[in-house]
């Protein structure tokens, strides 16, 4: 009687696969833990599926639409892809501040994922402005007061690790608060509180007043840790001439123009699309005064000062916000 052969399942382990078990003894081994108590672990766990690995179950049943527009789900779709993007940045800019001694590489290779993600966001704008019908959205926006787009936490952090915070200060009141503000102090005064004020009183509008009351002791905290993490602090701790590469200015003045100025303005033209109507405005759900905040000429946030002319400075945003005007009318 012939022995059978032997099974490929109980052969002898594969000079690969040993080298492989050795080092997961040494890294069980380590941590005290014993490695076959895992490896019987793993025989029962199940294979790692598509569907399980990034919960798209749960991801698909996230849209939840407040009214029978069909239109709306693409609203509401397109802010949660902008808000994984802002994960993704600030993921980058949380480890471009781990670099206690950065490298010019390191720094323009992070600044470039951000810069790519926020390339996206812009490309992408028109499947939510082109692609929804203007009196849909006109019906089914009233049903989200008072939540608007000003209150999206993450892009704000976003800002926060970018730059410097008093360059979230508009000039004016940089210059009241004097010498050594502390961070509450800085935050009292940024530029958006501006943003979110009710045109005919300047009193708080509520998207405001919530927005605060849920995030303040947060953007506190973060205000804190970016203070001597956030990008421009990190490029200050490269030696002196790495600080002028062109890679790196170009990959800084990228930045600040995708987030203060084509990102806000896709906004605005988005606004100018569907809000702006002559004789009368429609006010946006949050009852934001979005002619005078989302235009970049009017806010006037710049991350990088340094990096630009006086010329550059005093122009800032204002060709591309006529440009939009001009298509609005049209």
């Amino acid at each position: 009687m012939q022995t059978p052969p032997t099974a490929p399942h109980l052969a002898e382990f594969s000079p690969e696969v040993l080298a492989q078990l050795r080092r997961l003894q040494g890294r069980y081994a380590h941590d005290n833990q014993d490695l076959a108590a895992y490896l019987e672990g793993l025989l029962h766990a199940r294979y790692v599926n598509y569907w399980d690995y990034i919960e798209l179950d749960t991801l698909l049943s996230l849209q939840r639409p407040l009214t029978d527009f069909p239109d709306e789900k693409i609203f509401i779709v397109y802010h949660q892809i902008t808000e994984l993007y802002f994960k993704l940045c600030l993921q980058e800019f949380e480890q471009l501040g781990d670099l206690q001694q950065p490298t010019l590489d390191e720094v323009v290779r992070r600044l470039g994922r951000v810069n790519r993600y926020f390339e996206n966001l812009i490309d992408s704008f028109d499947v939510m402005v082109d692609g929804m019908d203007k009196q849909e959205f006109l019906e089914f926006r009233l049903s989200l007061m008072p939540a608007s787009g000003f209150q999206s936490v993450q892009y704000r952090l976003i800002e926060l690790a970018a730059t410097a915070l008093e360059n979230l200060v508009p000039d004016d009141q940089r210059r009241l608060l004097g010498d050594a503000p502390t961070h509450e102090q800085y935050l009292g005064c940024l530029y958006w509180h501006t943003g979110a004020t009710v045109e005919a009183t300047g009193a708080k509008a509520l998207t405001l007043v919530e927005f605060e009351r849920k995030y303040t002791p947060q953007l506190i905290a973060q205000a804190r840790h970016y203070d001597t993490r956030n990008a421009w602090a990190v490029v200050q701790r490269l030696p002196e001439p790495e600080r002028q590469a062109p890679a790196l200015l170009r990959a800084l003045r990228q930045l600040d123009v995708s987030v203060n100025v084509n990102w806000p303005l896709m906004h605005f033209k988005s606004a100018v699309r569907y809000l702006q109507s002559n004789p009368d405005d429609v006010a946006a759900t949050g009852g934001t005064n979005w002619r005078h905040y989302l235009p970049p000429r009017f806010q006037r946030r710049i991350f990088y000062p340094q990096l630009w002319s006086a010329e550059e400075l005093a122009e800032w945003g204002k060709g591309w916000v006529d440009k939009v005007l001009g298509q609005g009318a049209g």
